[in-house]
């Protein structure tokens, strides 16, 4: 490794980005143009829609429609240059970021830094459960899920066992927010629809679906009426809701709650468990918390200033699912809107000429929130404006397609939509076993060489 962090030729301003979520990538997208060198580095190579991983995991859409690559979404900007690689260490004294690749190995100087690691799946401290409840917030997990879901399906049709039938069919979802309450009604919509006469030996709508969370609403930020309405609608559905649900446990053929109403614990029995119950702030933000002395919660998310810089590190912002700061809720506007704030005080920071507040507080705007809940049937919340139904729907159907990276990913999806709303086919079920295990046992491989 050179003793020296490497930097863009030229001298100019030098900004890091951690992170091409949609954190990143707006921060990124609000500084083209602007005198500065940008390096955005991530360990995956493409940009992830993450709001429609279920649809990869229910099959209406392929993974590539909601995953471009990366580097070719910049390769119209001149000044941004992506590196595939992890990022290991930050340390805001030096101004260094250290990222590594198998054996690539480099350490970046910078003079601004964005980091905008995003989060991954929590379990609360139980993080045994993974083995047999995957999450749901990578590309991998969704092919996963998706393996789950169809080869439960399929080795019905083998059994001659009613007990193991009914086991097999058996789905468990943890967790009752927008992505647990979206894959449910996928899946629900997957038994008594697009399975429907497709095997001989079984009906696809015998399958028991069961949604389970420890709050005793659905889709608590929604409000009390449009998570009464949600439930209703996945209830009609043949979905088993159970609230106040708090999992005390998951195994490889039964998970187990407690009722925090009366202490009660009950077991149920499936074959697929999901878990989308929680999330854990990346622990880059523990790293960077720790040097600029300030607090993280208990998802890991950094305290940060109103104007997302950290402690008294002016240079340096966290952003999007990072950040605890006025109660935002993790979503993806919150991300969009942190990127592209930080990339306009960036910019008024370089610019001699600029009269910008380089120290603007963020100001997060509220566009809404919205969930499908089953085909032509979604629930929507702008402000104090609620409606639902097939209106909600269309309104959650063009909103996300313009999120969407390419005319291409706009096209081939509205074209998925359009025949999953009109027929029975969905073109992506295709499942491998690799899909199903290659998590697992890449775990266990890690495990066996740590020992």
């Amino acid at each position: 490794m050179s003793a020296t962090p490497y930097r863009p030729n030229g001298g100019r301003h030098h900004v890091v980005v951690i992170g091409a979520g949609f954190g990143g990538i707006n921060a990124v997208k609000q500084l083209k143009g602007t005198e500065v060198d940008i390096t955005i580095i991530d360990k995956k190579n493409h940009h992830l829609f993450q709001p429609m991983l279920y649809q990869v995991a229910t099959g209406m859409i392929s993974a590539s429609e909601i995953a471009p690559s990366t580097r070719q979404m910049l390769r119209g900007q001149q000044n941004a240059n992506f590196v595939n690689a992890t990022v290991t260490d930050i340390n805001l004294e030096d101004q260094t970021v250290t990222a590594e690749n198998d054996n690539f190995h480099r350490t970046y100087g910078f003079d601004s830094l964005v980091i905008a690691a995003g989060s991954s799946q929590s379990y609360f401290g139980n993080d045994h459960f993974a083995k047999f409840a995957p999450g749901m917030k990578t590309i991998d997990d969704a092919l996963e899920l998706r393996s789950r879901i169809v080869s439960a399906f399929e080795q019905a049709e083998l059994t001659e066992d009613p007990a193991e039938r009914e086991r097999l069919l058996t789905f468990i979802i943890v967790g009752a927010g927008p992505t647990g309450v979206e894959l449910t009604g996928q899946i629900a919509e997957l038994a008594n629809r697009t399975f429907t006469d497709a095997f001989s030996t079984y009906g696809p709508s015998s399958a028991k679906i069961y949604l389970l969370d420890g709050a005793p609403q659905v889709l608590p930020p929604f409000g009390k009426r449009l998570g009464r309405k949600a439930q209703r609608t996945l209830e009609k559905l043949g979905v088993d809701v159970r609230l106040n649900a708090m999992v005390t446990n998951v195994d490889q053929d039964t998970v187990t709650y407690k009722n925090t109403k009366d202490d009660s614990e009950t077991t149920l029995t499936g074959a697929t468990k999901i878990w989308s119950a929680g999330v854990s702030a990346s622990p880059l933000g523990k790293m960077v918390a720790d040097q600029a002395g300030v607090e993280t919660d208990r998802a890991g998310r950094v305290s940060v200033n109103e104007d997302l810089t950290v402690g008294e590190y002016s240079n340096v912002y966290v952003i999007g699912d990072m950040i605890n700061l006025n109660k935002l809720p993790g979503l993806a506007q919150v991300a969009m809107q942190g990127g592209t704030h930080v990339g306009r005080l960036i910019d008024a920071k370089v610019d001699e000429e600029s009269t910008a507040n380089e120290k603007e507080p963020f100001d997060y705007f509220d566009k809404g929130s919205m969930a499908i809940i089953s085909r032509f049937n979604a629930v929507v919340k702008m402000g104090k404006v609620e409606f639902t139904g097939i209106f909600a729907w269309l309104g959650w159907l063009a909103l996300h397609a313009t999120y969407l990276v390419g005319m291409r990913n706009r096209f081939v999806t509205f074209i998925n939509w359009i025949s999953n709303a009109f027929t029975r086919d969905r073109g992506n079920l295709a499942i491998t076993e690799q899909m199903r295990t290659a998590r697992n046992a890449l775990a266990k491989k890690s495990k066996d060489s740590e020992a």
